[in-house]
């Protein structure tokens, strides 16, 4: 078996998170799935895969991306 050493950084890196669906994201993040659906289109939302048909989040990456929203907007100046 070939893993690189980034592989195997990610799978312990969310070894304890928890996948959320696209509901439990809107619900978290406050917003309409569609929302959450254009944001993906845009690629400006918290990241996000697909297993199958269905798209997930993990959730430390949406508290994380939250976290840099809420940012003052004056340290971007």
């Amino acid at each position: 078996m070939n893993t690189s050493a980034h592989t195997l950084h990610r799978e312990f890196t969310h070894a304890d998170d928890e996948l959320l669906t696209m509901q439990e994201v809107a619900d978290v993040v406050r917003v309409p799935v569609a929302t959450l659906r254009y944001w993906r289109h845009l690629g400006t939302g918290p990241r996000s895969f697909r297993i199958g048909r269905s798209v997930r989040y993990w959730h430390t990456e949406v508290l994380h991306w939250l976290e840099n929203q809420s940012g003052d907007p004056q340290d971007e100046i």
